[in-house]
Formats: C-alpha cells, sequence, structure tokens
C-alpha cells in the first residue's frame, strides 16, 4: 500500500544489541502502530529468541565473527559473510524497506552493506565511545549516525551525527519499586548496604571469580550482596558457597528477571563497561564500579569506562587488578556516602532521556523520505 512504513532493524547478539533494538522498535510502533519491521540477526545467536518474544518478526543470517586468534579459520567466516550478503539482499528484495538500522552486533554488517548497495537509506546506532570497525565502514554510505558519547566526529562525518544516547529496557524506567521492598524480595536486610554484582555472560568470569576466592571477606564485611553469575557459572557458584558454608549476606542467582527490582535494592553496582549498561546507570542515577572486560574488540569497555570516569561519574577498576581490589573498593564504597552521592549526581548528569523516541523519529523521517522520492 501506498502508505506502509516497512523498516528492517539488523544486529544483535547480546542483551546490550537487543534491548536497545527492541526498544527503538516499540518507539516506532508507538508513533506508527501501522509500521511493517522486520529484524534481521544472526543465526543460533540470543536475539532469534529474544525478538520473537518481544513480538517482531525475525530472521537469520549464517554470519560469524571473525576469530582474531586462529586466523586460518576465517576462511569460513569469509564464506558465511558471502552466503549473509546474499541472503539479506533476498531479504531487503522481497520486504522493500524505506529505511534500514543497524544496532550493533555479526548480521548488521552484511544488511546495512547490502542496504546500502541497492539505494536504501541506513541509520547507525553506534552505543560506545569508540566506534567499532564495521560501522566506521557502514557510515560512509549511512544517511545517519545516532551516538552516545561527544567527540564521535573522530570516527563519523558530523553532519551526520546526531546525540540521542543509547535506549535502555522500558520496564526500568517504568516500573518504580521501593528500596525496602526489593530488599526484601531478594531475602536480605532492608537496613543494610548492598551492592548488586552484575555477571551474565561469558565475560563475567573475572568478577565471578573474585567473589568466590573472596567469601570469607564478603562474610565479615557488613554487607550484603546480590550476585548474578550468568548461566554459565551458576552451578560451579553455587557448589563452591555451600562448601563454604551459610552466607545469608549473599543472594545468588544465575539471572535475574526483574532487573528494576535489583537496581532499586543496590546501593552500588558492580559491572562489566557494556554501553548499554552504562545507559541505564546513567538513566537511573546508580553509583558503579566499572570493570572493562579485556576481551572486547578496540577495547571499547575501557574507553566507556574512562568517559565516565574523568567526570567522577563512576569508579574503575582494571580487569588485571580485580581480584586484589574490586571487593575491598567496593565494601568501602558503599560506606562512603558522600561518594554514593557524588556519584549518584554525576553520573545523572550524563543521562539521555526518550534516546528510543528520538531515534525512532530520525528513523522515520528517513522512510518518509524515501516514500515520497520513490512513490512506495
Amino acid at each position: 500500500m501506498k502508505d506502509e512504513i516497512r523498516i528492517i532493524i539488523s544486529g544483535g547478539g547480546t542483551g546490550g544489541h537487543i534491548f536497545p533494538a527492541v526498544s527503538i522498535a516499540n518507539a516506532i510502533k508507538t508513533k506508527r502502530p501501522d509500521a511493517h519491521i522486520l529484524f534481521v540477526g544472526a543465526e543460533g545467536r540470543m536475539e532469534m529468541q529474544r525478538v520473537p518474544a518481544a513480538g517482531y518478526e525475525i530472521i537469520g543470517l549464517p554470519v560469524c565473527g571473525f576469530d582474531r586468534k586462529r586466523l586460518w579459520r576465517n576462511v569460513r567466516v569469509l564464506w558465511k559473510l558471502a552466503q549473509s550478503q546474499l541472503k539479506a539482499r533476498r531479504v531487503i528484495k522481497e520486504f522493500r524497506p524505506q529505511v534500514a538500522v543497524g544496532v550493533g552486533g555479526y548480521a548488521s554488517g552484511p544488511t546495512l552493506k547490502v542496504a546500502g548497495m541497492m539505494g536504501i537509506p541506513t541509520l547507525l546506532q553506534e552505543q560506545n565511545s569508540y566506534a567499532g570497525v564495521t560501522n566506521k565502514l557502514l557510515a560512509k554510505k549511512a544517511a545517519k549516525i545516532c551516538v552516545a558519547y561527544e567527540g564521535m566526529e573522530r570516527f563519523f562525518d558530523r553532519e551526520k551525527i546526531i546525540m540521542t544516547g543509547n535506549p535502555v529496557r522500558q520496564d526500568l524506567l517504568e516500573k518504580q519499586v521501593d528500596r525496602s521492598e526489593a530488599v526484601r524480595s531478594f531475602g536480605l536486610d532492608p537496613r543494610k548496604k548492598t551492592i548488586l554484582i552484575v555477571g551474565g555472560s561469558l565475560g563475567a568470569r573475572t568478577i565471578n571469580e573474585c567473589v568466590l576466592t573472596h567469601l570469607d571477606f564478603i562474610r565479615d564485611s557488613g554487607v550484603q550482596f546480590i550476585w548474578q553469575t550468568g548461566k554459565f557459572y551458576i552451578d560451579d557458584a553455587r557448589r563452591r558457597v555451600a562448601q563454604f558454608g551459610d552466607l545469608p549476606m549473599l543472594h545468588v542467582t544465575d539471572f535475574i528477571a526483574r532487573m528494576e527490582l535489583a537496581y532499586s535494592a543496590a546501593d552500588l553496582v558492580i559491572s562489566r563497561a557494556g554501553a548499554g549498561s552504562i545507559s541505564e546507570f546513567c538513566l537511573l542515577s546508580k553509583p558503579v564500579i566499572l570493570v572493562p572486560s579485556p576481551n572486547v574488540a578496540e577495547d571499547h569497555q575501557t574507553k566507556n569506562a574512562l568517559a565516565l570516569v574523568n567526570k567522577d561519574a563512576a569508579l574503575y577498576v582494571k580487569d588485571g587488578e580485580a581480584q586484589e581490589k574490586l571487593l575491598r573498593t567496593a565494601v568501602e564504597a558503599v560506606g562512603d556516602n558522600a561518594l554514593l552521592h557524588t556519584l549518584s549526581e554525576n553520573i545523572a548528569k550524563l543521562a539521555f532521556i526518550n534516546s528510543a523516541d528520538r531515534i525512532a523519529d530520525e528513523v522515520l523521517k528517513l522512510a518518509e523520505t524515501y516514500r515520497n522520492h520513490h512513490g512506495y
């Protein structure tokens, strides 16, 4: 039909890419309930389950990431990339989108490259303070680039950049929970300071090992902890905690379904420095200790963390120093009310409100312009 809006959103791989993508889609549907939105992800990755659960159709590409350690394996990776580009072309020809949005992750590369080659306007959502190789390449044909950090003209054409911030999980902002009620929901004492430790992916090994090797310190700290280990570590964590003995001040779980409760309960958060998580901390004014993962492209988590640390908006512990420093730093910080207040105040200044809405507006503008010029 003449007035149809058709949009492709591509990317995924981790929650840090999927949550913003779904938030953008939801914002588009709020503004244009008639919009047709198709997700393009990577076969076997998290988005193939999470996106349909959010109510959207998704098509998977056989794309996978480059192996930086075993270069000989990349012959297969290049073959899959070529196959993905062919499939992306078929998808775009059949769906006929008026705009393609890339949120990062394996699938966004071939999808947005092909879209650009076919004359479809593209919009990039760059979450990090240091642009990745794929987005730097895609930026040459992109119509708009939505960013969350200052200084991104180092990587992109200044005329294309729009400062929007990163979309976050909408339920975190919509559901306000009393702190005491939230703490009790984890079986803990509202009178005590509470530290939330966010693991949850393969990159959480360092943080999880810090906890397991310092259970005696946790027991004697006078502080209580909510510890999300991630599904890969939960069995070992529970076994070792049980062997240690009774630890009523430590709530151990593999996954926290209601993160709004965990954030409400927490006086301080320990986390990796993914862009999506940082955006949540900013919006919720949460004091945080960031432990950047060293196993990410271009070491972008360290750059994300330092962007906050340089504004006195977060504390920072290097991955290699975490065993020695992390928990001691956390317990000292959570007992310093003046420090917590300063961190909360400063991180709140970095928050962007309504990021998903602002990005949705730009997506719809591009779609309308394309439709007006092409008649569909």
